[in-house]
Formats: C-alpha cells, structure tokens, sequence
C-alpha cells in the first residue's frame, strides 16, 4: 500500500496496466487425461459472475473457473482489509485498501500462472517488437500458482482455496514491522468467509477469516486482541475487470495539486523526457461537451457509511458535497453527490466510492484512498476512512478553550458546534484526496483557500476576555479547491490539440496566481528541516511571527481561567489533566510556523516563461520578529501555570491509569509542571536547532551579511535563557529547566555528524563560552540553586568537549505528549 507524505494523511493504490501480445494456452493434455468442469462442480454452489467460483461446503474448497476468453487478459488484483486489528499504531485498520496489480492467467501445460505485468517500464510505440523489448527487459513476478483441476471448451478450473486464503494484505509484516511479534499464518482456524464472497459482472469478491499465531505479542496487540498471541482478521481478494477505453489522460503539472502517476516510456522521442506524468482524476463527461454548464454523463457518487451516528452523519454529509461548487466551476452540475451506502451494500466493492466510519483504540489519522489505473490516470475507486476518535479530539480541544461546565448551567453548545464544524471540513478534506487532490499547505496564507491545508481551530480574543471560537473552522469549498478541480476535471473541446491543451490548462494556473492563489505540498511544510515561511500544517495566517504572538495570547487567557469548569461535574479532578495537555500546547504548530521564518526561503513551483519568482531569502527583521517570537515561548511568564490549577491536580485515581496523551513526568504520579514546561520547551528547541536550519542560517548569511546566521541566533538564546534576569521560585526553577534543555540541544546540534562543520564549530564555541561564562557566574552568585546549576552546566560542558556521547542520553529532555493528529486532519491523510 503507497501512502501519502505525512501524517493525513492521504495515500493511493496505483494499478498497473499495459499492452500484451496475444498468447494462447499452451497445448493441454489429453481430454481423458483431466475432468470436465462439469463433473468437479456437480456438487457445488456457484456464484456467476466476472470469474465462476464454485463453493464446496463439504470440503471447504472455493474453485475459480477461467473462461476460455479470459485467457491474457489483464484484470485488476486488489486486496484489502474488510475486518481489522484496531490498533492506530499498528495501522491494520478496518476498510484498509492494500496493494493493487494488473495481473492475468497464463497456463503452460497442466500448469496455471498468475502473472503480474510491470508497468514501471513501457513503450507506447505501435511497433510490437519495440513494445516485446521493453516488455522482457524488466522481469515480472508469478504471484501464484495452481493446477488444472477440470476444463472443458477452453475453459479451466482450478482450485483456488489456498491462494484466497493466504496473508495478501502482509499482515504478518505489518506487525513485524511494527514490532509487535513474530506471527504465522495458521490453515486450520481459516476458512473462505462465503457471506461477503460475492461476484457481479466486472468484478469477483472473495472474502476470508484468517487467523495469525505468534509468540511474545508487543504491547499495541495486546490493547486490542482478547488473546493476543491468537489474532483474527478479514482479508479481501477483489479481482477486477480493468476499465473501458475512452478517458484521456491529462499531464501533470507540478502547479496544479494533483497526484502523479509516471512510468518510463522507452519509446518517447529523442527530446522529450522518457517519463511520462499523469494526474490521477476520476472519469467525468458532459452530456451536451458545448454547453458551459452540462450535466455529467455519469455523476461521481460517494456513499457514506450506515455505521456513522448522528450527528457526525449529517456533518459528515454537508462536508464532502461541499465539491459540487467545486465541479459547477469546472462547467459541470450535480456531477457530484454524497449519499448513505444502500441496505445490502459491499463498502469494499469496487463499484462504490465510500467514506467509511473507522474506529481504533487510540485517535489517529484520517486517509483518503484511491484505486487508480496508471494507464490513463483514471481513478476506479474513491476509498475514505475516517478515525472516529478525531471528533473526540476536538471535543477535548474545545472543552479546554471555553470551560464549558458550569455546575448549574447547561453545556456550553459551542463544543460540540465547533467539533462538528472541523468534521465537515474534515469530510471535505479526504474525499479530496480521492478526487485526485494532494495537500494544499500555502492555503491558510491566503485566506483559507483550501480545504487540502491542515487548519487549525481559529480562536479570537473577544471585546470582553472571552474566547470567541464562532469562526474557529471553514466553511465551504476554498478558492483554490475550484482552481484545481477546474485544471483537473474541465472538459476541453473534441480534438484539441496537446499544444492547445497545455496552454488552456496553463492559463488556470497562471489566472490563479495573479489573484495571489498557489500551491506547495507535503515536503515543504513538514518539520524540522523545511523552510518555506508559508507552508506549514496547522497554522493560521500570513505573518506566521505575529500570529504566533496572538495565538499566545489566547492560550494565555485559556490558561487563566482552567479549572474545574473545564471536566464534566462528577469525573475525578485528576483528569484536568488530560484537558490541559492540548492547551497548554495549544501554540505547538503556530511555533514551528514562526520558526521556519528564520533562516526561511520564499519560494515556488516555478516553471521556466510563467512569470514565477523562484527563490527569494526572508529579509532580516522579518526574521529577526520571528526570533523574538519563538523566543517568547521558552520565557517563565508563557510556560508557568497558575499555581491554584496546580493545586487541583491529584494523582490519578485507580482506573485512569497515566498514558502517552499526558506529560511525562519526573515526579512519579503527582502532577510535574516543571516537566510540562520543559516537553515544551523541547518542542521549540528541537526545531530552533535543527541542523538544516542551522546549514540555511550558515550558507544565507554568508551571501548576504544583513541577514541572521547561526551565530547571532545562538547567541540570541543564550541571552533569552541563561543569561535572561533571574526570577525567584517555580518560575526560577522553569528558567532552569529550560536552560538544561538549551544545553542538551545545543550539544545536541554540536555532535551532530550529519551537520556541516561549520554549524558544529559555531555550535561548539558557543558551548565553550557559555562554560566558561557559567564557571565565572558560579563563583559569585549568593543564590545556591543558581550555583549548583552553573556548576553543572560548566561541568557538562567540559566532559561534553571530552566524551560527547556519555553527556547527552541520560540528560534528554522529556518529548511532548503526541499532537499529530490534533483534532485537525489526516496523510492527512
């Protein structure tokens, strides 16, 4: 199964396809010598449809017959996870897709191959020789093999149990991989599951219960397992007939937010590039192709899973056909529409585009699948799943914002307003990916101009105190969305020429960028290393620095006024706690935002002649206003909390056990403040300091002198920590705190061999002269915690400069409780 990068994130099935030559079956041995069909199935229960299959209840056995015309001839191979293990972090979730082939039957005496073709490699000439030379230059992969059982008039039967009931999800490897046992595949407690064994014209479903032993299960198995060294799961086996001819494929262009599919095509001309890129999209047509505004031949419907309750059903609902404005700008009407799944429905079917209701035993991501076929681009299948525990996500968000239980007073509605609110969006999100769309991170620069960006709950800062969360998600399709799907889905006139076309599909693009609307994806907005100061996943604005400061703010008066009014009256005042930790990091994202500013670089996917500027460096006060931000956020006065808040976290009681969604402590079951400063204080650090970051700030500075380098940042650190004016008490003691975790990372970055020698060497003597700074400070300070912790610290150092690597693991700070996904999305996917 390919995903998508981070996260929700999104991921996509590609299927492969190519063109064959004609083979026949090879000689088959004398009709004496094996059964006809006929006699095999006397017995038996058949299921018609695209291949036979025939159910033998006695003997377990499922046949497969293959028509005399199905013969090389290319079909679609999916499997995928109708019934899973529920563990987020395992990642076997229930309505998984897996891996898609193109395969076809081949048989060679008595002797059936199930072949998959390489589609990697292609030529697309009309000279059948040139096609066979590509075609045997790469090698292909038998996936199975049978024996003929019976034929009869070119048709054949083969038994087909054992390869419907072997592991084509890779469920052994996906716990091994995520070291949780080392499990085998056991015949005897599996079995072909016959009520979702289903065939139709195009399409054979075969559905089986297999069951996995193994030894030693790791700890996620045993959350979700009732015997954890026995676990049982569906497998699904969808072989599919490819789709017709008639959709044109469309070029990809890295400006537009469309995925790719590419190949190498040997028989490109001398000149053009040998890889072929496509953008996935789902096959859409106008009834009238001269009207602006047709109704489709076939709309694209999605249909929602039963299983979801009110009022996430509705939300849910309202979110994804938030695509038809989209698709009306495209020149198309009703040619898209969400509706409930029909009784009696297959969700894993491939006739069905799904939005599917998925439950784990932790929050996790979201993902918006697809079947594609690599041939066209074409997607067959839009495939969505959405973890139930996001909304909860939410929930817990917006419970920590507006304190919302007022014993007395009746729930503040605005909880569950603003959760249901990041739900549609949520929806919108996904099925995105399903049409075809990547992640739009730059969006939340322009005003919300997509819902393929991650946002974050927008909080304002009323006339009264209050905290105003009326505008906290979107609503509706962005600007951008309506750009993308008009570059993907518009329908250009019969016989345009390819110039033609790449010039009208251009003109989207560039019309878009004149009213300030682009797109940068995944890579440019994930931390640490990336550098764009407008690409990142769950921020908010177009100055990230000063929104940075505002979202501060907020969480500041969040802050002061948490307390009990923040649980439900009747729940053990322990859990505040796990209100708290999503506030008290409510500024995670929007710090990383601000900190990618400095030694940040603007830039686009340009292409040569569209009037892009490709790079260009972050100006120093502006970098320089994003320093003083980020800085803020290591300060006493932003990571204190207020003392009666304190107070009123217990120990947890018995039944509410601490896990990873709470702050690690030092302090055993009570309450630690200090380490809850100190995870935040490394969340910052580890971005301020990483090492590409640090290489940027290096290499800019040097071509520019105006600008900050690595050495005036550090600097900059040190005076905002260790040499900041000493505050008395628990604040002290969070400068302290904070000053040991500066001094992990900076040794840290120091040692760091994947950093370039320069940012070590600045990194090291800036290490050297704090030493020697906190040596002298040690011998005149009359404040004894002070001196041990500068008497440390110096000494720290000194081993650090001899045996770096006994210094730094037993002196890591702790990590912060997990934020992705924080009850925004995916891939995200």
């Amino acid at each position: 199964m390919n995903r998508e990068l981070g996260p929700c994130s999104s991921m996509l099935v590609l299927l492969a396809s190519t063109t064959a030559l004609a083979q026949t079956p090879a000689e088959s041995p004398k009709p004496t010598d094996i059964p006809k069909v006929a006699q095999l199935t006397a017995h038996t229960q058949k299921l018609d449809g695209y291949f036979p299959l025939y159910w033998n209840e006695t003997s377990g056995q499922l046949w497969l017959e293959i028509p005399a015309d199905r013969w090389n001839q290319e079909f679609l191979f999916v499997d995928s996870l109708p019934a899973g293990v529920g563990s987020n972090d395992i990642g076997l979730d229930r309505a998984q897709l897996g891996e898609a082939r193109v395969v076809k039957f081949e048989r060679s005496g008595p002797k059936v191959l199930l072949m998959e073709v390489n589609l990697r490699f292609r030529a697309s000439s009309t000279n059948p020789d040139e096609r066979r030379d590509v075609e045997d230059a790469f090698a292909r992969s038998a996936l199975w093999g049978f024996k003929v059982a019976a034929q009869e008039n070119g048709k054949v039967l083969i038994d087909a149990t054992d390869f419907f009931l072997h592991d084509a999800h890779d469920v052994i490897g996906a716990l091994d991989a995520a070291k949780q046992g080392k499990y085998k595949l056991d015949p005897a407690r599996s079995a072909i599951y016959l009520p979702q064994t289903k065939n139709f014209p195009r399409n054979t479903e075969v559905e089986s219960t297999l069951t996995f032993s193994g030894e030693q299960p790791g700890e996620w198995v045993r959350e979700v397992t009732p015997k954890p060294t026995d676990l049982t799961v569906r497998e699904r086996y969808s072989l599919i007939e490819l789709p017709p001819p008639g959709f044109e494929p469309r070029a990809f262009d890295p400006r537009a937010g469309f995925f790719e599919m590419s190949y190498m095509d040997f028989s490109a001309p001398l000149g053009e590039s040998i890889r072929r890129r496509f953008i996935v999209r789902h096959r859409l047509e106008k009834k009238d192709p001269n009207a602006e505004l047709s109704d489709p031949v076939q709309p694209i419907v999605y249909y929602l899973d039963p299983g979801t309750p009110e009022p996430i059903r509705s939300a849910l609902l309202e979110g994804a056909n938030w695509w038809k404005e989209a698709f009306e700008a495209a020149g198309f009407s009703n040619a898209f529409e969400v509706k409930m799944l029909p009784a009696g429905a297959d969700p894993m079917d491939i006739r069905y585009n799904v939005i599917e209701w998925v439950h784990r035993s932790t929050r996790g991501w979201s993902y918006g699948a697809s079947v594609v076929d690599p041939r066209t681009g074409e997607i067959i299948k839009g495939h969505v799943s959405l973890g139930s525990l996001r909304v909860r996500q939410d929930m817990l968000i917006a419970q920590g914002l507006l304190a919302p239980y007022e014993q007395g007073q009746p729930v503040d509605p605005r909880v569950e307003q603003m959760a249901l609110a990041r739900l549609r969006q949520l929806a919108a999100h996904e099925v995105g990916h399903t049409l075809g769309l990547r992640h739009n991170y730059i969006s939340s620069a322009e005003g919300r101009a997509s819902v393929m960006d991650y946002p974050p709950p927008f909080v304002k800062l009323a006339a009264d105190g209050s905290l105003d969360v009326s505008d906290a998600y979107g609503s509706g399709i962005g600007e951008w969305d309506k750009v993308a799907v008009r570059y993907g889905y518009t329908q250009l006139a019969a016989g345009t020429a390819a110039a033609q076309e790449r010039d009208a599909l251009s003109g989207i693009l560039e019309a878009a960028m004149k009213r300030g609307l682009y797109f940068l994806s995944d890579e440019d907005a994930r931390p640490p290393g990336s550098a764009h100061p407008l690409v990142h996943i769950w921020d908010s604005g177009a100055d990230a620095a000063a929104e940075l400061e505002r979202v501060l703010t907020v969480r500041q008066r969040a802050l002061e006024r948490f307390g009990e009014n923040n649980i439900e009256i009747g729940q053990p005042m322990a859990t505040l706690e796990d209100v708290l930790v999503p506030i008290y990091l409510y500024h995670r994202y929007q710090t990383t935002a601000a900190t990618k500013v400095i030694g940040g670089l603007t830039y686009s996917y340009a292409l040569r002649g569209d009037g892009q500027h490709p790079t260009a460096m972050i100006p120093a006060a502006q970098q320089e206003r994003a320093l003083d931000a980020v800085l803020k956020t290591l300060a006493p006065e932003t990571l204190a909390l207020p003392e009666a808040l304190i107070a009123a976290i217990p120990p947890r009681p018995s039944g509410y056990p601490r896990d990873r969604e709470l702050f690690d402590t030092h302090t055993g079951l009570t309450f630690d403040p200090l380490g809850a400063a100190e995870s935040a204080a490394n969340q910052t650090l580890g971005i301020l300091l990483n090492r590409e970051r640090a290489a940027r700030l290096e290499e800019f500075h040097s071509r520019d002198a105006q600008l900050p380098g690595l050495a005036h940042v550090l600097g900059r650190l040190v005076e905002a920590t260790w040499k900041s004016p000493r505050e008395a008490g628990y604040r002290g003691a969070i400068q302290r705190t904070v000053e040991d975790a500066v001094l992990y990372h900076l040794m840290t970055l120091a040692s760091d061999d994947a950093a370039v020698a320069e940012v070590r060497a600045q990194t090291l003597q800036t290490l050297e002269d704090l030493g020697t700074w906190a040596a002298k400070q040690a011998s005149v300070t009359r404040d004894g915690a002070r001196r041990s912790h500068l008497n440390f610290a110096a000494a720290e150092i000194g081993r650090f400069e001899r045996e770096p690597s006994q210094v730094l693991k037993p002196s890591e700070p702790k990590a912060p409780p997990p934020g992705d996904p924080i009850g925004a999305d995916d891939w995200e996917g």
